[in-house]
């Protein structure tokens, strides 16, 4: 197990990464912008499930060759990008029908369709990959030993932080959803807004983080 102290430390640090906006606060809140506070909060639990095996494969070594590997780092990236980009353009498409049925109960195929993009966009994200492998390590007690389980503990720490902190993103977003709600017109132009941000957000992902 991984020494309390580390334990901490390696806490304290995650949660002062998480709460910064970054890539995965934005696509929170593009997709709860879009979505709404249930498809916001589905999407948050499936890009934390999408990033376990990013822990499980740094756990077992097979993320550091991933993350040396100047081809699969990216084509990782391209398809992480491409896919946050496709799913921004959908946003985009159905803000109308989104804007209409804002208020009826979603159909249960969409809340595991919500759950399955959220996890491809967690497991195709680069850049948690990098931090897993760069991070994880510096907190691990050598001498304890079981090294591959002390870096799994590390991760599930990290994704049950993330999985908090994104939740109270995607409810402030999805709350100010709901408030716009009152007018469709206004719904529409927030699910588009959404789309923007996520598209935005896979034009960042490819034109950014270089393995070097």
């Amino acid at each position: 197990m991984v020494p309390p102290p580390s334990l901490l430390a390696f806490a304290l640090a995650s949660i002062a990464l998480i709460v910064i906006p970054g890539p995965s606060v934005l696509f929170v809140i593009g997709r709860s912008l879009a979505l709404g506070r249930l498809g916001g909060l589905l999407s948050v639990l499936g890009n934390a499930l999408g990033m376990l095996p990013l822990v499980v494969a740094v756990s077992l070594g097979i993320g550091a060759l991933v993350a040396q590997s100047a081809v699969a780092f990216t084509i990782v990236k391209f398809a992480g990008a491409a896919y946050l980009m496709y799913l921004g353009v959908q946003a985009i498409r159905h803000r109308r029908h989104t804007a209409v049925t804002h208020e009826a109960t979603p159909p249960r195929r969409s809340h595991w369709r919500s759950v399955g993009e959220g996890m491809l966009v967690g497991l195709t994200n680069p850049k948690s990959l990098v931090f897993f492998v760069a991070v994880l390590p510096q907190f691990v007690d050598y001498q304890a030993g079981g090294i591959p389980m002390q870096l799994f503990e590390l991760g599930v720490v990290f994704l049950l932080l993330a999985l908090t902190f994104d939740s109270v993103w995607a409810l402030a977003a999805g709350t100010a959803r709901a408030w716009f709600g009152r007018s469709p017109k206004r719904v529409e132009r927030l699910g588009a807004t959404g789309g923007v941000l996520m598209i935005g957000l896979g034009g960042i992902l490819a034109l950014t983080g270089n393995k070097h």
